[in-house]
């Protein structure tokens, strides 16, 4: 992404943890202190860039942690998208995208990355959560789920995730933004990039 950005090339606005800092996670097992702090301004800038607000109901943000390395290492660590999505932002991405299906698929997908990725929850049994709506509804495939569909496998998907990770899926932005960074962090020591 930088090196799109320094040919000019359209880009989503955007700031770089240093790989100092996830170092020092490594080290201690938590984010370096003052570490949210300063994601919290960068964030800042970016609302201000966007016109949008990290968690603002009307006119959410959206943002990504992307793991990045000197020597590409496609697909071995974890990204975690569309963060900032919640049971109230799901409504500002709808009206914003004119397009509510859209905005409840991406809800559920991202409680689906967030609920593997970040809490560890097996991805079977998302899986299985959209194979048994789709057999009630009488559908093969995804697309044919309706908005409404969508909308209740989500409250399917934070069931799985409370009972698997015995904690209610985080709804703030904020924390999810800090849970987020640490998983991406812990995906360099992960199996895949371990083996690649």
């Amino acid at each position: 992404l930088m090196r799109m950005r320094q040919l000019g090339l359209p880009v989503p606005e955007g700031f770089v943890i240093t790989t100092e800092a996830c170092a020092g996670y490594m080290k201690s097992g938590e984010l370096p202190g003052g570490l949210m702090a300063q994601v919290m301004d960068h964030l800042a800038c970016l609302e201000e860039d966007t016109g949008r607000g990290f968690g603002d109901p009307e006119n959410p943000l959206l943002v990504s942690v992307r793991s990045g390395a000197p020597i590409s290492m496609p697909g071995m660590m974890d990204t975690v998208l569309n963060l900032g999505l919640n049971d109230a932002t799901v409504h500002g991405l709808a009206k914003s995208t004119e397009d509510e299906r859209f905005a409840q698929d991406s809800h559920r997908r991202f409680i689906q990355a967030f609920g593997e990725i970040v809490l560890k929850v097996p991805r079977h049994l998302f899986e299985e959560a959209i194979q048994e709506i789709k057999g009630e509804r009488g559908v093969e495939t995804d697309t044919e789920l309706s908005a409404r569909d969508l909308e209740q496998l989500v409250g399917r998907f934070k069931t799985i995730v409370a009972r698997e990770a015995r904690a209610e899926f985080p709804e703030g932005p904020n924390e999810q933004l800090e849970l987020a960074i640490g998983a991406v962090f812990d995906s360099w020591l992960g199996e895949r990039a371990a083996a690649y």
